[in-house]
């Protein structure tokens, strides 16, 4: 096994090699940190970047592990001889906390996941292998860090009692791997993922523990600003979030088509009747269109008969197994909203308003439009967000994405078809095409081929769902 140190000395060896690569031929002038950073290549600052990430990774795993020790040494049982009492500190969290210079909860993560990962001894004197080893090795590797070792363990530290050991230890495996390639975000969605399947029947407690905490306050300061402050379970955040962001969705589309309008030439005239975008500029931040949604909608519920029109073909997607939706067991999702929902929730959403089942095509629904439509239809949009769960490229919230055709309508004469739309941000959409990116999908998956210099090989990588979404795992047993 490595030495403790030798990792972090390895780290820094590279780090020194990546920080010379990235001066200047002629040497750094000043000697300053700053004033090196400033003056290093792009490609430089980029191996540089990486270099200090993965030794803050390594340095944490190991300080993760001293966090532990201390943790031991510091037990109740020791009482006076305790560790952090003799140093001068009232328990463990705060000594680390005193440390590191970071909060007392960054300090318990770090306790947390120490514990977690460190091999154990058995009463024989024997060595057993981590609590978690899958993360224990990824953590170990520098693979992820100690804020994606924590949510996976922590996780599984909640469904432990209840979950088939063998099911919890392939889970495990999953996501030690998938912590691995995607950012924390989205790796978050999987852990919430795995957590209603490995716990089925704790889906409805932890959901009714989340409505309990719902509430809302309002209040007027001094200046006469009225501070709303709320904390919503997802089923009640769910008909406020997906209206908002409806109305906020259609003000950046009318931006984004004013902005890529074409100026007449020679000053002429707009023909009356085209689709120019606003006449006057719309300055206002995201934050602030949301709270002009928010009053918006209020103004129509209090005296307006007519529903606003983005609102009109706006619905909340709820989307679950067809044996889920039969018996009862197993959880649901909002589209928007990461936190599963129990399958009873999904039920009584479905009675107290339209239901938008998850789509997955068939005789009865006609997915492929080919050349006789240029837009994609609402059960196409349905079956792609199904897909790629949101922006197939970045994971963005499915409420800020578009379908998109992979072969231009236009340039390529492409289809209006599942296998040739994809769900795409703004930035993605346009990025991908500046690029010269490839893609490939089929009704169930979306490869996202990078252009040669970005990849000599152009080595397909997975996109959609598929990058945060488990796969389906069975016990080992």
């Amino acid at each position: 096994m490595e030495q403790p140190l030798h990792s972090l000395e390895r780290d820094v060896a590279a780090l020194r090699a990546a920080w010379a690569g990235a001066m200047p031929a002629f040497g750094a002038i000043g000697g300053v940190t700053q004033v090196e950073v400033e003056q290093m290549s792009d490609a430089g600052l980029v191996r540089v970047t990486d270099a200090l990430a993965r030794v803050r990774r390594d340095a944490e795993a190991l300080l993760a592990r001293v966090a532990a020790e201390v943790s031991t040494r510091s037990s109740r049982e020791s009482g006076e001889s305790s560790l952090a009492r003799v140093q001068g500190f009232h328990n463990p969290v705060r000594m680390i906390a005193a440390s590191t210079g970071a909060s007392r909860s960054d300090a318990a993560k770090l306790i947390a996941v120490g514990t977690a990962t460190a091999g154990r001894q058995s009463f024989g004197g024997d060595r057993l292998p981590a609590r978690y080893p899958h993360v224990a090795a990824a953590l170990e590797s520098g693979r992820i860090g100690v804020d994606a070792a924590s949510a996976i363990t922590g996780m599984l530290d909640r469904v432990r009692v209840r979950a088939d050991p063998g099911l919890a230890d392939t889970t495990e495996q999953v996501l030690a791997d998938l912590a691995g390639r995607v950012p924390l975000d989205l790796l978050l969605r999987g852990v919430r993922e795995a957590e209603a399947r490995l716990d089925q029947d704790g889906v409805e407690p932890r959901e009714e523990l989340l409505r309990g905490e719902r509430m809302l306050t309002m209040r007027e300061d001094a200046a006469g600003m009225v501070h709303l402050r709320a904390r919503l379970d997802p089923e009640t955040a769910a008909p406020i979030k997906t209206a908002i962001e409806a109305l906020v969705g259609d003000v950046l589309r009318r931006r984004e088509r004013g902005a890529g309008a074409a100026v007449p030439v020679g000053g002429g005239a707009t023909p009356v009747g085209s689709d120019q975008g606003p006449v006057v500029d719309d300055p206002r931040t995201i934050p602030q269109i949301q709270a002009d949604a928010l009053a918006a909608i209020a103004r129509h519920s209090l005296g307006c008969e007519q529903t606003l029109t983005p609102l009109a073909k706006t619905t909340v997607v709820v989307r679950l197994d067809h044996d889920t939706l039969i018996d009862g067991l197993g959880h649901a999702r909002i589209d928007g909203i990461d936190q599963p929902i129990s399958a009873a929730t999904a039920r009584r959403m479905s009675a107290d308003a339209e239901l938008i089942p998850a789509v997955f095509g068939g005789d009865s629904l006609p997915l492929d439009l080919g050349r006789a439509a240029r837009l994609f239809s609402k059960a196409q949009r349905l079956a792609l967000a199904e897909r790629d769960g949101g922006c197939a490229s970045c994971g963005q919230n499915i409420a800020y994405v578009d379908a998109h055709h992979i072969n231009w309508w236009e340039r390529d004469t492409g289809p209006t078809d599942l296998s040739n739309g994809v769900m795409l941000c703004s930035f993605c959409h346009h990025g991908i095409h500046r690029e010269g990116w490839d893609i490939h999908a089929t009704r169930t998956d979306v490869w996202f081929i990078p252009p040669p210099h970005i990849d000599p090989q152009r080595t397909p990588r997975p996109g959609g769902r598929t990058r945060f979404t488990l796969p389906t795992t069975r016990s080992a047993a």
